[in-house]
């Protein structure tokens, strides 16, 4: 994994984990990353990352599969 410098203000110096999940959120939604790559961003288990989607408002299934199952 590589790491990356992010500059924030001061007052989010207390909320370091919840921005990095913000961000691992939004990248996996973007299909930026998959769920595995997500979930090791933040240092937590798949099943565990999956809450943390549902926190932000992000699906855990991918669209396409959505669609299936909302066809049946």
């Amino acid at each position: 994994m590589t790491t990356m410098i992010l500059q924030v203000p001061e007052a989010l110096e207390k909320e370091h984990d919840e921005t990095v999940r913000l961000i691992a959120a939004k990248l996996y939604e973007a299909g930026k990353l998959s769920l595995a790559q997500a979930a090791e961003m933040c240092s937590m288990k798949k099943w565990d990352f999956a809450e943390i989607l549902i926190n932000f408002g992000v699906n855990y299934l991918d669209p396409s599969v959505k669609a299936d199952l909302d066809r049946d």
